[in-house]
C-alpha cells in the first residue's frame, strides 16, 4: 500500500472517529499530521507546521471576536429586529433573503467567503431567535456563496475563464453564470424543503420568539433601540466591509484593528468577549487543515488527481474529475483546486462528442457546493457563528449534509450538465 492511500485512510479514520467518540477532530488532525508526517513520510517538523493554516486561524479568530463584540452590545439584535420589519413577519422568507442577499454581493465580484463572513454572523443569529434549522440556514448561505460564484465578475469565473482561454478552448462565462446558479438554487430549495422550510411558514406567532429573546432576564424590548455606541458598531461593520473589500486587507487583521477600535470605545463592558470566543472550533479547523496540508506534501491530493488521467471514456472521465473535486474541494482550497482540475480535464474538455461547457460546469459546481463542509473555510464561518444548537450536534448534522452533497452533487452535475446536456449547454 502506497503512502498516499495510507493518508487518504487515516483522514477517513479520524472522520469515523470524531463522529462517533467526543473527541476534537483537530486533536486527531495534529496527532495523525505528525504520524504521517513525521514518523511515515519522514517529513521535518517544519514541512509539517507548513501547513498550519496561519491565515484561517487569524481570519476565524478576528472575524468572530468583531461579532462577539456585535453581539454582546445588542446590535445583531437590533439588525434582527430590522430585518424581521424587512420581511414583514413571514419568517419563513429569511432563509431566502439572506440567499439573495449573498448571491446579490457575489455576483458583483465580492468573494464567496468573504460574503459568508459578512452575512453568516446575522443570519445565524436569526435563525437563532425565530426558530429557524441553523443547520438549513448554514447550508443556503453557502449555497448561495457558491451560487453566484462563477459571475464573469467574480474571483471563481475569472480562473475558469483564464484557464479556459490559456488552454485555448471555448468558453461562455455567462452560461457557466447560469448554469451554476439555476442549479444551486434548485439544491437550495431541497434543502429548505428537507429541513423544514415549509414549516416555519406556518408559526402562528412569528414575532414571539424575537420578544422572548429581548424580554429574557428583565430586557426590554425597546433596549435592542439604537444607541451610540450601537450605531458606531454599525459604522464597524460598514469600515470593516469597506476595509475587507476595497482596501483589500486580510479580512481577519480588519476585523481585529475595527473590532480593538470598539472594544477601547467600552473595555468594560467587552472584557468577557475574547472569552466566548469559539476556541473548541478554531482548533478543530486547524488541525483538520494541518492533516490535510501534511497530505498535499506527500502528494496524496496529486494522487486522486492523476487518477483521471487514466479513464478512457470522456463521460466517465468527467463523472471522476466531478468526485474528485467535490471530495478534494471539501478538504482544500477551491481556488486552488479550481486552477488545478480544468487543465488535468483538458483531454476531456477537447472531445468533440461531449460539451466543453458542460464538462466545466460539471466541474465548478462539484468543486464549489461542497464548501459547506466544516472543513472549508466556509463552513468553518458558518460552525463559527452557530447558535440555538450544541456546537457538536451542529457540526455532525452540517457534515452530514456535506457528506450527502459530496456523495450525490457531483452525480446530479454530472447527470444535468454532461451526460443529459441542458438546451444552453
Amino acid at each position: 500500500m502506497n503512502i498516499e492511500l495510507i493518508g487518504i485512510i487515516i483522514l477517513l479514520l479520524m472522520f469515523i472517529i470524531g463522529a462517533i467518540l467526543p473527541i476534537n477532530i483537530g486533536l486527531l488532525g495534529f496527532v495523525a499530521a505528525f504520524f504521517l508526517g513525521s514518523v511515515v513520510s519522514g517529513l521535518d517538523v517544519d514541512e509539517i507546521f507548513a501547513g498550519y493554516p496561519g491565515d484561517l486561524f487569524v481570519l476565524l479568530a478576528g472575524v468572530t471576536f468583531f461579532f462577539a463584540i456585535v453581539q454582546n452590545n445588542g446590535t445583531i439584535d437590533l439588525i434582527t429586529n430590522w430585518g424581521l420589519k424587512l420581511v414583514r413577519g413571514k419568517i419563513a422568507l429569511i432563509p431566502w433573503v439572506m440567499f439573495v442577499l449573498i448571491a446579490l454581493l457575489a455576483s458583483i465580484g465580492t468573494q464567496a467567503t468573504a460574503c459568508v463572513m459578512i452575512v453568516a454572523p446575522i443570519a445565524m443569529r436569526l435563525a437563532a431567535q425565530y426558530n429557524i434549522n441553523p443547520v438549513m440556514m448554514g447550508s443556503m448561505i453557502v449555497i448561495a456563496s457558491t451560487a453566484a460564484s462563477f459571475s464573469p465578475l467574480n474571483l471563481f469565473g475569472l480562473i475558469v475563464k483564464g484557464v479556459m482561454e490559456s488552454s485555448g478552448i471555448p468558453h461562455e462565462p455567462l452560461l457557466l453564470f447560469l448554469n451554476t446558479m439555476l442549479f444551486t438554487i434548485v439544491v437550495a430549495a431541497i434543502m429548505f424543503v428537507s429541513m423544514g422550510g415549509l414549516r416555519i411558514g406556518k408559526s402562528p406567532n412569528l414575532s414571539a420568539p424575537y420578544i422572548a429573546a429581548t424580554a429574557e432576564d428583565g430586557v426590554e424590548q425597546k433596549e435592542t433601540g439604537l444607541n451610540w455606541y450601537r450605531a458606531m458598531t454599525l459604522i464597524g461593520i460598514v469600515v470593516l466591509i469597506f476595509l475587507a473589500l476595497v482596501l483589500e486587507i486580510n479580512m481577519g487583521f480588519a476585523a481585529l484593528i475595527v473590532g480593538f477600535a470598539l472594544t477601547l470605545m467600552a473595555p468594560k463592558d467587552n472584557e468577557k468577549v475574547f472569552k466566548s470566543l469559539p476556541w473548541p472550533v478554531i482548533f478543530m479547523i486547524t488541525g483538520i487543515v494541518t492533516y490535510v496540508g501534511v497530505l498535499d506534501t506527500i502528494g496524496a491530493l496529486d494522487y486522486l488527481t492523476d487518477l483521471i488521467a487514466s479513464i478512457g471514456s470522456s463521460t466517465l472521465a468527467a463523472l471522476s474529475a466531478s468526485y474528485v473535486g467535490g471530495i478534494i474541494s471539501a478538504f482544500a482550497s477551491t481556488t486552488g483546486f479550481l486552477a488545478a482540475i480544468i487543465p488535468l480535464a483538458t483531454p476531456i474538455l477537447e472531445d468533440p462528442n461531449i460539451s466543453s461547457i458542460g464538462v466545466v460546469a460539471a466541474i465548478a459546481i462539484s468543486s464549489s457546493i461542497v464548501d459547506l463542509s466544516p472543513f472549508s473555510t466556509s463552513g468553518a464561518l458558518i460552525v463559527a457563528n452557530a447558535q440555538g444548537m450544541d456546537v457538536r450536534v451542529f457540526y455532525r448534522k452540517l457534515l452530514i449534509v456535506a457528506g450527502l452533497i459530496i456523495a450525490f452533487g457531483p452525480g446530479l452535475a454530472w447527470l444535468v450538465f454532461v451526460l443529459i446536456g441542458v438546451p444552453w449547454g
